[in-house]
């Protein structure tokens, strides 16, 4: 005889809009609460994930706080993104050992002693792996009984349309776990056409009356001409010489390709940054239409669906505020992957 699936309950520190709290419930995870410090992730939060969100401070969360939230009885799961821009690839070459971010995955860890969840994830920037500060983490996981695993995962083998890569941990109290390999067989379905190629067309600098997300950042006469003389996949190095900007005439300008450049259809996109919205900052360019990429198509390039609401009605669209929640978001079909090997892993140690 075999006992009845017992329900895994999950609260998300540094939660943001949601993205991995959304993947973990589409896996069938029951998702009880979120916690950030940032009060623009209340209302995304609250609305789609229909759970509890708590603003405050990771350092003064408390295990009574978490205990509040979890079903009792409930097999507790404890996942989080702690911010990552201290060990970003971009920041590379950079002391950021005395930003306030820096040790907020020890708050993690700390949690994780005090509360004693049966299971844990973690999801961040895989350069994280290698710094003191995460293998503190794992230090600390193990000395409470924790079996670890962790890997570099890459997006289109979870169903991600881009290729952004990320480290997830799983740990368990109750059994070995692992990270997903990959969720699915490579297909057509991790390209920016099957993403955002049936969204209606906009110009740069207007928005969709129907959905105010899908809006493009309007480009000045000299970035209006650059895009229109770029190829999909192509560089500024198509242009005609009175296009290129001084930078790119110098020999370190060969090392900045993937920037003012477009997006290919039949490709993942490159990884969404909070400055996506921005033509000259990335590979961000639409691939046929003449302006960048909107907030929606980042949102649903990140594995997020069009449904999914960032703003309240008639609330004015900020493209820096709305770049940041959504570059910063964990791509949903990345915490769905993790999720379904949660719910496994629970199932087969609580087989009879």
């Amino acid at each position: 005889m075999v006992s009845s699936r017992p329900v895994v309950s999950a609260i998300d520190l540094f939660c943001g809009v949601g993205g991995l709290s959304y993947g973990l419930q589409e896996a069938g995870i029951v998702v009880v609460g979120g916690i950030d410090l940032d009060p623009a992730c209340e209302f995304p939060f609250e609305t789609n994930i229909e759970a509890s969100f708590l603003q405050m401070d990771v350092a003064k969360l408390t295990a009574e706080h978490l205990d509040k939230l979890w079903i009792k009885g409930a097999v507790r799961l404890l996942a989080g993104c702690a911010p990552c821009q201290p060990f970003s690839p971009y920041r590379r070459g950079v002391d950021t050992s005395k930003e306030k971010q820096w040790p907020l995955l020890s708050e993690f860890g700390r949690l994780a002693k005090e509360t004693k969840p049966e299971i844990l994830t973690m999801e961040n920037v895989p350069r994280i792996g290698s710094t003191t500060v995460f293998g503190k983490f794992v230090e600390t996981l193990q000395e409470a009984g924790y079996q670890v695993d962790w890997q570099s995962c890459h997006g289109p083998d979870y169903g991600l349309p881009q290729s952004r890569r990320r480290l997830v941990l799983v740990a368990s109290l109750i059994g070995p776990i692992k990270v997903p390999r990959s969720a699915i067989s490579r297909s057509s379905t991790d390209t920016v056409r099957a993403a955002i190629g049936h969204l209606p067309p906009i110009e740069a600098g207007e928005a969709d009356p129907n959905d105010p997300l899908h809006t493009a950042r309007s480009l000045s006469e000299l970035n209006l001409r650059r895009i229109r003389a770029s190829t999909p996949g192509g560089t500024w190095e198509d242009w005609p010489e009175d296009l290129r900007a001084p930078c790119h005439r110098r020999p370190s300008g060969a090392s900045f390709r993937n920037v003012y450049a477009r997006m290919e259809w039949d490709k993942p996109s490159p990884t969404i940054t909070t400055l996506f919205y921005n033509f000259g900052t990335g590979r961000f360019g639409h691939p046929e239409q003449d302006r960048p990429i909107t907030l929606r198509e980042a949102a649903m390039l990140q594995g997020f669906p069009r449904k999914y609401r960032f703003v309240r009605p008639k609330e004015p669209i900020f493209l820096a505020r709305l770049g940041r929640l959504i570059g910063n978001a964990v791509p949903p079909p990345l915490g769905k992957a993790v999720g379904e090997v949660v719910i496994s892993h629970v199932a087969k140690q609580f087989e009879a």
